[in-house]
């Protein structure tokens, strides 16, 4: 079972995200498996709170019951304590779960990799969770087909001071590094959150703009 499951993780469309001195960016490719596809159907980046998000490379039933358990996570802190989750709080619930299916008997373990994007009061936060359940926090990360020629690209486009702005353009031109084919607004995904701790996903429009800007 762990080698299917890291093999549909390695196999999942490359999916990134960088922590800036404002926010957080994800950005991710969306493959289809037939031309005959309406891409908007497809949605790989979640909203679980107002001011944090996910994206996922794997298997998309396995990141939607994780997603869920997230959004439910969220609202019980709220309703408990009347504030957003502490994004590290809301990761280590999801670390948890996906743990959890690696020990229990009759289940697997969940087949994707998630990169949590988030803004509290504590500033911006990026965390990568893996199969296993084990998570950490990161600068900028990558996942998915292309992790590792991506991580490279990151590593060498990466600086402590880089603003939203500047890492929505990294992004992209990490995405376009290696990219099968020509890359558009309707075949990828962005998400930005914001030091108003606002996390949305990026219109098909504005993300047209972006690549004008960056091909």
């Amino acid at each position: 079972y762990q080698r299917r499951v890291h093999g549909a993780v390695g196999q999942g469309a490359t999916s990134l995200a960088i922590k800036a001195t404002n926010g957080v960016v994800l950005a991710t490719e969306k493959k289809m498996s037939s031309p005959l596809m309406d891409a908007s159907a497809l949605q790989k980046i979640s909203t679980l709170d107002d001011h944090v998000g996910l994206v996922y490379a794997g298997m998309g039933p396995d990141s939607r019951v994780l997603v869920r358990s997230g959004r439910k996570q969220c609202q019980i802190y709220r309703r408990t304590y009347r504030e957003p989750i502490p994004v590290g709080q809301l990761v280590r619930h999801l670390a948890g779960v996906m743990q959890e299916f690696t020990q229990s008997g009759g289940v697997r373990p969940f087949g994707v990799s998630l990169l949590v994007a988030g803004y509290d009061e504590t500033g911006p936060h990026l965390f990568q969770v893996d199969p296993s359940g084990s998570y950490w926090a990161w600068k900028a990360s990558a996942i998915g087909k292309n992790m590792v020629n991506a991580k490279t690209f990151l590593e060498k486009r990466y600086t402590p001071d880089i603003e939203l702005e500047d890492a929505v353009h990294t992004a992209l031109l990490t995405l376009k590094d290696g990219f099968d084919g020509k890359m558009a607004s309707d075949n990828i995904e962005v998400a930005v959150v914001n030091d108003k701790r606002q996390f949305r996903v990026l219109s098909s429009s504005e993300v047209k703009d972006y690549l004008d800007e960056v091909l």
